[in-house]
């Protein structure tokens, strides 16, 4: 969302960082003040402030947000790479956004959207949160989304949530990895370092993610010898 729009659209419901993150935390638990205001500090955001200086967020700035977090966790995009993009659109310009495969429109599903889109059954979903495969929640975004339509795969050859309960296992043990190799940095209170850290986390899980693949495919490789 270009900055000129997010002037133009919110100036009448400005919401204070509580409210931003009651708002956005359910999608984005990682979201914290530090790190919106690491947002505004490398030029992603540009809240309005109050007349005692605190920061206040248009509609427009919640959807920009959205849009970043969405980004960075999605297509494990830097900030540097997501930043030229709003830029470009800011000036007018409509850029395709570099490592995303479809035109960025972050979306925030209910419960009955995401089972109509993923073409599943209420069951499937609520099996799937049962498992922990997905996580409950009263919104869902475009991961849910692609992780429902996956099981809806799954299950017509028999493969249930429940079956799947060994990657949700493997993920944690992948997270815990990752915590560790970045405990050094993760220390540090400078919300600049903090939101570096989460970054470098994010890139870290991609590479996990290319190695996971490539062994899937060398093991089926093997099995159909």
């Amino acid at each position: 969302m270009p900055q000129t729009a997010a002037r133009a659209t919110g100036q009448l419901s400005l919401l204070s960082i509580g409210q931003v993150l009651a708002r956005l935390q359910p999608e984005f638990p990682e979201l914290t003040p530090s790190k919106l205001r690491f947002l505004e500090e490398q030029g992603l955001i540009s809240p309005a402030r109050s007349e005692s200086g605190y920061r206040k967020f248009s509609t427009a700035d919640v959807e920009r947000i959205t849009f970043i977090l969405s980004m960075q966790r999605d297509h494990y995009l830097p900030l540097k790479v997501i930043r030229a993009h709003l830029d470009a659109l800011d000036a007018g310009d409509t850029p395709a956004l570099p490592g995303a495969t479809t035109a960025p429109a972050p979306r925030r599903l209910h419960r009955d959207q995401l089972i109509e889109e993923a073409g599943a059954s209420p069951a499937l979903l609520d099996d799937a949160v049962a498992a922990s495969v997905i996580p409950a929640g009263e919104h869902y975004g475009e991961e849910a989304l692609a992780m429902l339509r996956a099981l809806v795969g799954l299950r017509s050859v028999g493969i249930e949530p429940r079956h799947l309960r060994g990657l949700r296992s493997a993920a944690e043990r992948e997270a815990t990895l990752i915590q560790n190799a970045i405990a050094p940095m993760s220390r540090r209170n400078d919300a600049a370092d903090q939101a570096r850290t989460a970054e470098r986390a994010l890139g870290l899980a991609g590479h996990i993610e290319v190695i996971h693949a490539g062994l899937l495919r060398s093991a089926l490789g093997r099995r159909a010898r």
